[in-house]
């Protein structure tokens, strides 16, 4: 058993002084068959530490239906760090952030009409207290002063950049003291009054995070926490991407002097990320900066170890930098993965949607529009479908605050497309025939907003469906989380604008890292072998999907897509070797700048 200490003269472990040098990555966002591989790459560059958050909505998808298994093996991902000699930094708060699906807190949590997350909100503690009672007894045996790695555990994400409920901050630290955690704890904000006046503690250890400007976070710090170590616990070393923007990058050279600045300073550093990962299926968040900005499927961060787990420029820049500070451990880097390309694909079946109805979802009746939430619906799509009257002419169809983009169909014919941003399309105008006519609207959930104020985003029609201003009644609607697919019954392709699976098999002997390259297609989501690899659109960052190779199996194998709207050239999917995506600058602003920001904070 070992002692991780904060003293007004820094940190010290087992009784000697340290200096953490730490890397993010986040276990759930990478296949287990690689955490080995990549903690190895972490420790061969010079870092002594990996940092990960705990995404609470994986673990508990429904109300006390917990998973631990696979990759959500947080347990299995500790030891794993152990082994190889590396401490540990653990974020448990309820909310991580993280560019996640609603910041990490559980899509349930919004069925309650009233509540109210991140406060002393008596439901919502609860549903903490339920969490941390499964959560932290398996963490407690794991800590350094049970012979474990875990040296340090956080109380809540960036709180200051939210709230200022200290009572809330309170009860979380006794809720896990009373829980058996006993290494230090710490609160992490940005480096400015506001946000260490609302996220911070007496007498709980204070971080700061930032990209740039080691100097002024630092003197920010100091006036709220005069003594002991220094730290950044999120350094910002690249960024994350938002559909419709190139992917962003930052210069390696102008990240290792940063990085300098803060190790040669004595401090002690979290460089977030060192390794981003992907955001599979469903889980990526979104932000909101005066419109609705999604994050995109891959976490490439351009972090040291890309997305597949390479060692980038950035990577032996900042193994020159540590090098200076530490002695580099013996381990040898570990090598690529080797990529193969495997060839193009021809979709020989396929299954639309509206015909795949029964076998997908069971139709709830409601006379309003509901919410995929109040459906006990965590992710996906949802169908709203009606009968209207006619005739009527050139009638505008408004969707009233939908959440977050719907496809307007009357008799299976498209209409159009309404997006929770696009301002000047906010209605459809609609000629319904005599006798009138079925109108289905598919909506799909994009992410849930994971910072700042407008965390409670309930997806789906979250108000009501006009039709030249008069209320639509009586509904039929389908929960389509997508999450089996064994269900449906293809058949014979054929040239369609409407949203329909496709499939494709393959045949391989040997496994491997690929890419998944689906020029032509418009926007959807891909399935290979049941696993839903993630959401794709054909826009930028113009990115081929990442696969890994332990996806895929030696002999058959399937990639399904959904596509919304079609493929607008041959039915063909690529299996290539490259992401081949384009590159732009990213330069980060001081901290002042950056916390004031909204899509700043990580």
């Amino acid at each position: 058993m070992k002692k991780f200490e904060i003293t007004p003269a820094g940190f010290r472990y087992d009784g000697q002084p340290i200096q953490i040098i730490s890397g993010a990555m986040h276990y759930f966002r990478i296949v287990p068959e690689y955490w080995e591989d990549r903690l190895l790459k972490l420790k061969a560059c010079g870092m002594n530490a990996v940092e990960t958050y705990v995404a609470w909505n994986a673990h508990e998808p429904r109300p006390g239906e917990f998973r631990f298994d696979g990759i959500l093996d947080l347990v299995r991902f500790i030891q794993i760090a152990a082994r190889l000699d590396l401490l540990v930094i653990v974020r448990p708060s309820p909310y991580i952030c993280a560019e996640w699906d609603f910041g990490g807190l559980p899509a349930w949590l919004l069925a309650d009409p009233g509540m109210k997350v991140r406060c002393m909100h008596a439901p919502y503690l609860a549903a903490v207290d339920r969490y941390y009672d499964r959560l932290l007894p398996m963490l407690a045996p794991l800590q350094c002063t049970q012979g474990g790695p875990i040296i340090a555990m956080q109380v809540e994400n960036e709180y200051g950049s939210y709230g200022a409920d200290h009572e809330y901050l309170r009860f979380l630290e006794r809720a896990m003291q009373s829980r058996g955690i006993d290494v230090p704890l710490f609160t992490s904000d940005g480096p400015s009054d506001g946000m260490l006046q609302g996220g911070a503690l007496p007498g709980v250890f204070k971080t700061v995070n930032f990209g740039s400007g080691s100097v002024e976070a630092f003197r920010k710090l100091r006036e709220y926490q005069p003594a002991g170590p220094r730290m950044c616990m999120e350094f910002w070393n690249g960024w994350f991407d938002h559909w419709g923007e190139p992917h962003h990058t930052r210069d390696a050279a102008d990240a290792a002097q940063n990085l300098e600045e803060i190790l040669a300073a004595g401090a002690s550093v979290n460089a977030y990320m060192f390794h981003g990962g992907s955001n599979f299926g469903f889980s990526s968040g979104a932000n909101f900066d005066g419109a609705y900005q999604p994050t995109v499927t891959s976490y490439d961060y351009d972090a040291p170890l890309d997305e597949a787990g390479d060692p980038t420029p950035k990577y032996y820049a900042f193994r020159d930098t540590i090098a200076r500070y530490r002695d580099l451990p013996e381990t040898a880097i570990p090598a690529k993965s080797v990529k193969k390309r495997f060839g193009v694909l021809k979709v020989k079946e396929q299954a639309l949607l509206f015909e795949q109805l029964p076998n997908l979802a069971k139709p709830i009746q409601r006379t309003t529009p509901e919410t995929m939430e109040a459906l006990g619906q965590n992710a996906g799509f949802i169908l709203y479908r009606t009968r209207v009257t006619g005739p009527r002419t050139a009638e505008p169809l408004t969707i009233q605050n939908v959440h977050d983009r719907a496809i307007v169909f009357l008799d299976g014919a498209i209409q159009g497309t309404i997006d929770r941003n696009d301002k000047t399309q906010d209605a459809i105008k609609l000629d319904i025939p005599i006798g009138g006519a079925t109108l289905e609207i598919l909506v799909e959930n994009m992410g849930r907003i994971n910072y700042g104020p407008h965390l409670m985003d309930r997806k789906g029609i979250t108000e009501g469906v006009r039709l030249y201003g008069q209320f639509l009644h009586h509904w039929e609607i389908f929960c389509l989380p997508m999450d089996n697919l064994e269900s449906l019954q293809f058949g014979p392709v054929s040239a369609t604008d409407q949203p329909a699976f496709h499939r494709a098999t393959f045949e391989i002997d040997t496994p491997a890292d690929t890419f998944v390259a689906l020029d032509g297609w418009t926007k959807g989501v891909c399935f290979v072998n049941g696993f839903n690899l993630g959401r794709y659109w054909d826009m930028d960052p113009r990115r081929n999907l990442y696969l890994p190779g332990p996806l895929l199996r030696s002999g058959v194998n399937e990639i399904v897509l959904f596509e919304l709207h079609g493929c607008a050239g041959a039915a063909e999917i690529a299996l290539v070797d490259t992401a081949e995506f384009p590159r732009i600058v990213f330069v980060a602003p001081h901290a002042p700048e950056r916390s004031a920001a909204l899509e700043f904070i990580a």
